[in-house]
């Protein structure tokens, strides 16, 4: 993080603001609230989180929470040069936390000195625990920091402690409609836990709730239940303890983590465990689930270990085996809560026994397993730095169940899969969101993503070429916040074509491009050119049969073809393997 970031951050949501406006869409006003959420202004900025401990008791009957957070941070530059009423407006510091949940105190630990005369210098005498003064605005507390510490200098370590408690926002509709989730199990025990991708974390805890910053050095959480429950969190569970009829899980993130993907799952949980032997070496297995389901839990769960080896394939390492990997029982369908994925698709395939391609290919697998666990690598992983970046999470782990169908059941099966999700294309407003306002675009970033990969995988036609390009996004972003630029040029460079043009055209427009092309009353030639799509338009169409690549534009363009190439080009294989229209016409143009 450096101070580009605010200059980059207004430039993107300027770009988004104007790419929305040449699309004639009516004007989205935003709130306050929405910026400071979304942006990352100078009270965020001059600080970078190293790590959260947090500490949560629910209560199920009053559907409230109670809790702590401890707040690890270090500062990114000092401001010694600065004039000191510049320096205060600046060392403000913003901790987010949604209404109605209520801060009671915010304190951090203070260095008391003595200066010894002798010596002319200070010597330490004790560290006592601070009130720091804040002000509550929208969904913030605005810090003030001492004066003296300000002026530390860049890289200083330091930490805030956060009480606070409250009725946090109830989901209605999880994952879906966020917030925290108070269930019954099927045996009337409470389940409890809280899905909040969008949302935000600071719907349930005080952090910094912004994609860009993730704790360097990890987390623990720390769940207070009653004893006759058990609580399941990210990472590996590295303490239990009961007394006075409560119990206590601590549970530890070795790896950096998203806010959102911090989740306590609370209820009548059994485990059981298993191994593979993956790429990294020996990766543990854990699952968690209602003791009623254990059986079906442990015949529906194999199928983790053929995703694992089937994304390992393709993605490289799985990125957490520190953390272990957790398929954990939900109450709702399922999200990518990192290294505990939330499980919650009754046991059975597809998605809640639905094909979502219609072709049948997704009746064959379980759609959780293999979506939200996809995300481990796309999500988890590499992060979209603004939520308007969504696609590069929701889009290429779309893209994961083609892939996950061809590796088990063939390419065509695969191709057909993706093909079956253009169904469920609207087309109505752009993949990427607004910037700065914590606003994602369209729920098209699912199948057009995946359709967009696949359609630049055909354009590249190397599959080890595209196989390598995934493997190296994990491995060039291991563990980082990303921007939709720094996907878009690093596929572009690994694989030798310049594809800003096509990315323009599928995440920020909203027109599916038309291939119009005749062919000769001889058969010999075809004449083609693209329509109804964004100036320069220059996807190329590779005709598989002689591996002939079209360099195809908005201009018109004649090429002389065997008649092989014309008989594959003439069989709709083009509309299959890329997201276009194709339009044979009548008359020569």
């Amino acid at each position: 993080m450096n101070k580009k970031i605010l200059f980059l951050a207004a430039a993107s949501l300027l770009i988004s603001q104007l790419s929305f406006a040449q699309l004639g869409e009516k004007k989205v006003v935003f709130t306050h609230a929405d910026t400071l959420r979304g942006s990352l202004n100078p009270n965020r900025t001059w600080w970078d989180v190293l790590r959260y401990d947090l500490t949560v008791k629910p209560d199920y009957d009053s559907k409230t929470i109670e809790g702590k957070t401890i707040i690890e941070f270090k500062t990114v530059y000092n401001v010694v040069s600065l004039p000191k009423d510049k320096a205060e407006e600046l060392f403000k510091m913003q901790i987010d936390l949604q209404q109605p949940m209520i801060i009671d105190s915010i304190k951090k630990d203070v260095e008391i000195t003595k200066f010894n005369a002798k010596t002319k210098t200070y010597v330490h005498e004790k560290f006592i625990s601070k009130k720091l003064k804040f002000e509550r605005t929208d969904n913030v507390a605005i810090v003030q920091l001492e004066w003296e510490y300000r002026l530390k200098e860049e890289g200083t370590k330091d930490s805030i402690v956060i009480y606070y408690h409250g009725k946090p926002k109830e989901a209605i509709r999880p994952p879906w409609d966020g917030g925290w989730i108070w269930k019954k199990d099927a045996q009337g025990r409470p389940w409890m836990t809280v899905a909040c991708q969008g949302l935000g974390a600071s719907v349930w805890y005080p952090c910094k709730d912004h994609q860009s910053d993730e704790p360097d050095d990890g987390a623990t959480l720390t769940v207070i239940v009653p004893d006759s429950l058990v609580a399941v969190g990210n990472g590996r569970l590295i303490n239990t303890k009961k007394e006075n009829g409560l119990a206590t899980f601590t549970w530890e993130i070795k790896n950096p983590i998203n806010n959102y993907l911090i989740i306590p799952s609370i209820g009548k949980y059994v485990n059981f465990t298993d191994t593979l032997m993956g790429e990294k070496g020996k990766l543990d297995l854990s699952y968690w689930v209602m003791d009623y389901n254990l059986d079906k839990a442990k015949e529906q769960f194999k199928q983790a270990k053929l995703m694992l080896r089937a994304f390992e394939y393709w993605f490289g390492p799985y990125p957490f085996y520190e953390d272990s990997y957790k398929l954990v029982e939900s109450p709702h369908l399922g999200m990518e809560h990192q290294s505990a994925t939330a499980y919650g698709n009754k046991f059975g395939n597809g998605y809640l026994g639905r094909d979502l391609s219609g072709t049948g290919w997704g009746l064959k697998w379980d759609y959780i397993i293999v979506h939200e666990s996809g995300h481990e690598w796309f999500a988890n992983n590499i992060t979209s730095k603004d939520l308007a970046d969504m696609w590069v999470h929701e889009g290429i782990t779309d893209y994961s169940e083609t892939l996950f169908t061809e590796y088990y059941y063939g390419k065509e099966a695969g191709n057909d899969y993706n093909y079956g999700q253009r169904r469920s294309i609207g087309n109505r407003s752009p993949v990427i969101g607004y910037y700065g306002v914590n606003k994602e675009g369209s729920g098209d970033m699912y199948p057009k993503g995946a359709n967009l990969m696949h359609t630049i995988r055909h354009s590249i036609n190397n599959d080890e070429t595209f196989r390598q390009i995934l493997r190296g996004l994990n491995k060039t972003f291991y563990h980082q916040t990303v921007t939709t630029q720094q996907i878009e040029e690093f596929i572009s460079k690994e694989s030798g074509f310049n594809f800003n043009k096509v990315f323009d055209q599928y995440l920020r427009n909203i027109a599916i491009p038309v291939l119009e092309f005749y062919t000769d009353s001889a058969a010999t030639s075809i004449t083609y050119r693209y329509s109804n799509c964004i100036n320069d338009f220059n996807l190329p169409i590779i005709i598989v049969p002689s591996s002939k690549k079209i360099l195809a534009t908005t201009q018109w363009q004649t090429t002389i073809l065997n008649a092989d190439e014309i008989n594959w080009w003439n069989s709709k294989n083009i509309e299959r393997m890329y997201y276009i229209k194709a339009k044979q016409l009548t008359t020569k143009p």
